[in-house]
């Protein structure tokens, strides 16, 4: 059963100092897109009061609505806890609700996390590195950056900032979240460095993210936690590597140590060219020998190939010249797992 609280009167939105540092504080749009939480003054010009109104606001704010909008459509802070008792609004944070049902949604919960935070609320981080398709799951407490101090809730991790210039923020989803390479150095404050190569390779696969965006971003936050991991993966890419031929002479050498089955070199499968083949196995390894910057459009190329392979049953498993030499353990771990899970999935003879 929802629990029902009696929400709390509203008093309008403090402005901050600068209130053009912020997305909530008379803006409709972050980074050229529509953003929440919307002016409800606006719907009930168009639709009147009460339901028609709600209706309207929490369809642009996927189902979800804040006290402050209700008080503004003609609901009051006791009507508004009479809803709640009859199951037409059901709480998610204090002062935010969704409209009509409980059943919860990945959208709605991101935004319902931020406008529980209030008006200086964006979300950041981990959050919002899902939101961008960087990372591929959300962790269970959900990141939001906000302006001054602002206590936990339950279920939001709340990041606090002294500023937040526009520049650094963006909408999506009609979400309020931090830019792209804002959201790198929030990942490279919180998550390891593996994690944060897996976000910051998927961004500029993506296109999210130029050097000029990370450059820019430095010469304004230089100080700021995360900079020094961030930094330290910046500066390996800048190092001279190493050429294909000796990644793969490199790839070799660990197979070899390791016992794993002999591969073909060089082999030719369903007309492409891979670096490793166990054809009994149906599994290819592929390694990048160049850092990403000199071998981007070869990286995009290698990407889609591997896809390809994919969907005729063949497992290609891609390693990059900064894993085979700063992480041969690991490499070696991954390929015997994918091996052994190969050889019990062969028919028998």
């Amino acid at each position: 059963m929802t629990r029902c609280r009696q929400p709390p009167q509203s008093g309008g939105n403090r402005r901050a100092k600068d209130a053009g540092c912020h997305p909530h504080l008379g803006w409709r749009r972050l980074g050229g897109n529509l953003v929440a939480p919307l002016h409800a003054s606006h719907f009930v010009a168009r639709h009147g009061s009460g339901e028609p109104a709600i209706a309207a606001i929490s369809t642009q704010q996927h189902g979800l609505i804040t006290i402050p909008q209700l008080g503004a459509v003609g609901v009051s802070a006791g009507l508004a806890s009479a809803r709640c008792r009859r199951g037409i609004l059901h709480r998610v944070h204090t002062g935010v609700y969704r409209v009509g049902h409980e059943s919860p949604l990945e959208l709605a919960d991101l935004l319902a996390a931020v406008l529980a935070c209030g008006p200086t609320a964006v979300l950041s981080h981990r959050a919002a590195a899902y939101l961008w398709g960087l990372l591929p799951a959300l962790d269970q407490n959900i990141d939001v950056t906000v302006l001054g101090n602002r206590r936990h809730r339950p279920g939001i991790r709340v990041h606090r900032a002294r500023s937040i210039e526009r520049r650094d923020l963006r909408g999506r989803a009609r979400i309020p979240v931090t830019a792209p390479a804002g959201t790198l150095l929030g990942v490279a404050a919180t998550a390891d460095l593996r994690t944060l190569e897996s976000a910051l390779d998927e961004a500029r696969i993506r296109k999210l993210i130029t050097d000029d965006d990370l450059e820019a971003l430095r010469a304004r936050t230089s100080g700021t936690a995360g900079w020094s991991a961030l930094n330290t993966l910046l500066e390996s890419e800048r190092g001279p590597g190493f050429s294909r031929s000796e990644a793969e002479r490199r790839m070799l050498a660990l197979i070899r140590s390791a016992g794993l089955p002999e591969p073909r070199r060089n082999a030719r499968i369903h007309g492409f060219e891979v670096d490793f083949l166990w054809p009994d196995l149906q599994l290819v390894v592929e390694v990048d020998g160049y850092t990403y910057h000199s071998g981007r459009a070869s990286f995009e190329r290698d990407r889609a190939r591997r896809a390809e392979l994919g969907t005729i049953g063949i497992e290609a498993i891609p390693f990059t010249w900064r894993q085979v030499d700063g992480r041969p353990h690991w490499v070696v771990a991954q390929l015997a797992g994918a091996i052994a899970q190969r050889v019990t999935r062969r028919p028998r003879p």
